[in-house]
């Protein structure tokens, strides 16, 4: 069974959790906001790789390369987007409804760039 299904291109924050969780996780939680976003917070484990420099052609990190991926942004907007493009490149990817604002209210944690708690911003 696939990881996503067929025709699937946005989960909920739960499902996105689920998903990306742990070191054995089988998808990334790929972060594509920009850097201030980040640095003021995104869910631990999370990668980063700004929507900005996907569009312009920017490689993902090697880190998370042929894996699924599950893309956040901050109200899910840019990582439909985001989700689009890599879908386009070949990635197996979906996005996370309502984004960091959604994984906020779902109780979700946040940290921030130096791990302490975090905030949407």
């Amino acid at each position: 069974m696939s990881l996503f299904r067929r025709g699937e291109n946005r989960v909920t924050v739960d499902e996105a959790h689920r998903r990306t969780r742990g070191a054995d996780a089988p998808a990334v939680l790929l972060d594509v906001r920009e850097q201030a976003e980040w640095n003021a917070g995104h869910a631990p484990g999370a990668v980063h790789a700004p929507l900005s420099r996907l569009a312009t052609g920017a490689a993902l990190p090697g880190m998370v390369r042929g894996r699924p991926l599950v893309v956040i942004c901050r109200n899910g907007h840019r990582s439909r987007q985001a989700a689009a493009l890599l879908a386009a490149r070949g990635a197996r990817a979906v996005d996370v409804k309502g984004g960091m604002a959604a994984w906020a209210r779902a109780g979700r944690p946040i940290v921030d760039a130096r791990g302490n708690d975090g905030s949407t911003a």
